[in-house]
C-alpha cells in the first residue's frame, strides 16, 4: 500500500500539531489528528480530525493497527502527561515509527521575577496573602486554588466552566491571551499582582510574560515534568526531517 494511503496519526491539540498537519496534508500524506474534546470548538484542521479518548495506552494500539497508522506524532501539551506515555507504549507495541513534536521550555530573560515551583500544590503555597492572581491554566487545575480564601483570582479560560469554580473570591474572564500591549493593559486593569502559569513554552501564551516583565509583576510557573528525552524533537522542521528519513515522502 502507498504510504500516502496508510495514516499519519498525530495526537494534538496544539498550534503546532495543526501547523503539522496543515503541512503534511499539503503533501499528499492522509493525516488523522486526534484531540482530547476539552475545547468545545476547536479550529478547523487539515485533513481528518477524531475526537476523544483512546481508553489508554491498550485502546491507542488497538487503533493504530485497526487505521494501520504509518507512523504515530506526539503532539499534545508538554504537560498532557498521560496521553504521551500511552503513546509511547502503542508505539513499542506496535512498531510503528514514532515522534514526539515538543516546543522548547521558556526560560527567565533579565526582568522577569520568576518562582519556579513543581506542582500545582507547590503554586497554591507560593501565593501571598491578598495577592491579585491571574489563574492562566487549564478548568481541570483550578481546585486546589480553592483554599487560599485570602487570594482574589481572575481565571482567563477560552470556554465557561461546565460546572462552578470552586474558589472563595475570583472573576471569570473568557478570552485567549492578547499582544503583549493588550496583556499589559489587561493585566494593570484587573490590578493584578501576580501571575500563575505553567510552562507551556511556545509564542501564543508568551505574551504575558513579556508583559508581566514589562510591568514588573511576579510570575509563579510551574516547571514541566520530566519526561523522557527519546525520540522528542523541538519544531515542525526537524520533524518534518524525521518524517522525510523515515517514510521517504516529506518534501519541504
Amino acid at each position: 500500500m502507498p504510504v500516502s494511503e496508510r495514516p499519519i496519526l498525530i495526537l494534538g491539540g496544539t498550534a503546532e500539531a495543526a501547523k503539522l498537519a496543515a503541512r503534511l496534508v499539503s503533501q499528499g500524506h492522509r493525516v488523522i489528528s486526534s484531540l482530547a474534546g476539552r475545547t468545545r470548538e476547536p479550529a478547523i484542521l487539515d485533513g481528518e480530525v477524531r475526537i476523544g479518548g483512546f481508553g489508554g495506552a491498550r485502546g491507542l494500539t488497538g487503533y493504530i493497527a485497526r487505521e494501520n497508522v504509518s507512523l504515530l506524532i506526539d503532539a499534545t501539551h508538554p504537560f498532557a502527561t498521560q496521553i504521551s506515555d500511552n503513546a509511547l507504549i502503542a508505539a513499542a507495541s506496535t512498531k510503528i515509527p514514532f515522534v514526539r513534536l515538543e516546543r522548547p521550555a521558556w526560560h527567565a530573560r533579565p526582568g522577569d521575577n520568576w518562582t519556579s515551583v513543581t506542582s500545582i500544590e507547590e503554586a497554591v503555597s507560593a501565593i501571598p496573602a491578598r495577592a491579585r492572581v491571574l489563574l492562566a491554566l487549564g478548568r481541570q487545575h483550578i481546585a486546589p486554588f480553592s483554599r487560599r480564601g485570602d487570594v482574589h483570582f481572575v481565571v482567563r479560560m477560552i470556554d465557561p466552566p461546565e460546572q462552578p469554580l470552586d474558589l472563595v473570591d475570583f472573576e471569570l474572564e473568557l478570552s485567549k491571551p492578547g499582544k503583549v500591549e493588550d496583556e499589559a493593559a489587561f493585566l494593570a486593569k484587573r490590578r493584578l499582582t501576580h501571575i500563575v502559569c505553567r510552562n507551556s513554552g511556545g509564542s501564543a501564551s508568551y505574551t504575558k510574560i513579556k508583559a508581566a516583565r514589562e510591568l514588573g509583576l511576579p510570575v509563579i510557573i510551574i516547571d514541566r515534568p520530566h519526561r523522557p528525552v527519546a525520540h522528542t524533537l523541538p519544531d515542525i522542521e526537524s520533524v518534518g526531517q524525521f518524517i522525510d528519513n523515515t517514510l521517504g515522502s516529506f518534501r519541504a
